[in-house]
């Protein structure tokens, strides 16, 4: 990654990219290399530029963000592209299928300037857009559901420890909680994460959380298999 941050901006209402852009623009650092009114104009754009970081409406017309997010993500030429998803709603049903879809996070877009400003630079780091708080939320808000055994993949490649990392992250705990949980280093922690990561193929740490609920390794009721 240079020194200057390249996103690029997907959304179908004119305003809001003529918002965003003129917001990343005017910061020091940040450039954005291109603007699409569709999700197709949008994957084209990403393959054109590759940028460190894709801004996503969620719902647009001609393909739709989800499936956007899902192309450039299947793309290996595109592995260091990370897909924020903006949406109007908070945490709902698309937000969770961008996350399966490949995403690094979500966004309001109603966000104040500076945490857009912050999460661009999080995001391009390779860090996930999800704090233990919001993933607890997620977790509130969706694991209720049965697990998807049949597009999660499988976790039989992971140590004991790396499984037991994987499933204190899916509940919502930060490095640092689950070192004292586990009573290792935050270090340590993050060795273990970054490994499970590696092994399942986990583009980051909100795909990790997405696969645990998915191959039913935690449960709605916090427990793990």
């Amino acid at each position: 990654m240079s020194d200057v941050l390249r996103v690029a901006l997907v959304d179908d209402q004119a305003l809001m990219r003529a918002g965003f852009r003129a917001l990343l623009d005017a910061e020091d650092g940040i450039e954005v290399v291109g603007e699409a009114a569709d999700g197709e104009r949008g994957v084209a754009l990403v393959r054109e530029q590759v940028p460190d970081v894709a801004l996503v409406d969620v719902q647009m017309p001609v393909m739709t963000g989800i499936e956007a997010t899902r192309r450039i993500a299947a793309d290996p030429a595109l592995a260091a592209v990370r897909v924020v998803i903006l949406t109007n709603y908070g945490l709902d049903e698309y937000v969770f299928e961008a996350l399966r879809a490949g995403a690094s996070g979500f966004l309001l877009k109603d966000t104040e300037p500076a945490d857009l400003l912050q999460a661009v630079q999080v995001v391009a780091r390779g860090e996930a857009l999800l704090s233990p708080s919001v993933t607890r939320t997620l977790i509130g808000e969706f694991v209720a559901r049965p697990p998807d055994r049949s597009t999660a993949p499988g976790l039989d490649c992971l140590t004991r420890r790396e499984r037991e990392v994987t499933a204190l992250a899916a509940r919502g705990l930060s490095n640092e909680e689950i070192a004292a949980h586990m009573v290792i280093s935050p270090l340590t922690a993050k060795t273990h994460i970054s490994r499970a990561m590696t092994k399942l193929g986990a583009r980051d740490r909100a795909q990790l959380v997405v696969f645990a609920y998915e191959s039913g390794m935690v449960t709605a009721r916090g427990g793990t298999r």
